[in-house]
């Protein structure tokens, strides 16, 4: 790791980039005792280990079984900073779930920014794609606040958690199909901890929409045949294995391909949020 200690950019707290498990970064849900999954089998079994919410993100924040992923987020961390950014310290670990835990509604993305999460530790913060999603979650009663800026920064969701697809971020956006398969066991997980409460499901993009629909087959519920298409508004009903029916919504995801070109507005996403 790099010598040369830097400030947290809300706090001033000092850390080295990437920043090590339970140095009290704001928001770290990990400390030195927290298992480290090393290989896929270990994340299946650390995921189906963690009987709380807490433990789970805990667990997701330190994983190290992509060795490609770990390479480029910590390699962004140290070395590949956005000139922007330069004077900051970077998360560079996996970006563990963020929101309400006893929420009745899960918003599935696809990965972390490299210059998002990867810097700033919390799921969709500090770029332009969060940006979007935390005013609309605002104005849907979601979010105490419209911004997102850095953990810590006192922004706490009510009633509803961000988790992804996969939790690293990958070189230009592409995780490959063995990374999003073992990934996937922290989703599972992440389904089977919110299930008993859980109504509803908004897809941000189409991964995110198969990983939906995946982590619903291999925890035992039932998903419509043929497979339900993605789209911007598209549902599906699916039914968990005690016989309860969650709703999985379909959204554009916020990235901005789709908001700067407009193929993906406002109204558009407050629409499917009022849905939820």
């Amino acid at each position: 790791m790099p010598s040369v200690w830097l400030p947290h950019p809300v706090t001033g707290v000092l850390f080295d980039s990437p920043v090590p498990a339970g140095t009290g970064w704001p928001g770290d849900p990990a400390d030195s005792s927290t298992p480290v999954a090393r290989t896929a089998d270990q994340v299946r079994r650390y995921a189906d280990g963690a009987l709380a919410v807490a433990t789970l993100d805990a667990r997701i924040s330190v994983c190290r079984a992509c060795p490609r992923l770990v390479e480029w987020r910590e390699t962004v961390a140290a070395q590949g900073k956005r000139a922007s950014f330069a004077g900051q310290p970077y998360w560079g670990r996996p970006g563990p779930g963020f929101g309400d835990p006893d929420a009745e509604v899960l918003v599935v993305g696809l990965a972390p920014a490299a210059n998002g999460t990867n810097r700033t530790g919390r799921m969709f913060t500090g770029d332009r794609s969060g940006d979007w999603l935390y005013a609309a979650l605002y104005r849907a009663g979601y979010a105490s606040q419209p911004t997102s800026v850095a953990a810590g920064d006192g922004l706490e969701l009510r009633g509803i958690r961000i988790v992804a697809a996969v939790r690293c971020a990958p070189p230009a956006n592409k995780p490959t199909p063995m990374e999003r398969d073992t990934c996937g066991h922290w989703l599972d997980r992440d389904l089977a901890l919110a299930e008993p409460r859980l109504r509803s499901m908004l897809a941000l993009g189409s991964i995110a929409w198969d990983a939906a629909l995946g982590t619903a087959r291999r925890s035992g519920w039932t998903v419509p045949r043929p497979k339900p298409r993605f789209g911007h508004g598209a549902e599906a009903v699916l039914v968990t294995a005690a016989g309860r029916e969650v709703r999985l919504v379909g959204s554009y995801h916020v990235s901005q391909q789709n908001t700067f070109t407009g193929k993906l507005t406002e109204p558009m996403l407050d629409a499917v949020l009022a849905r939820l």
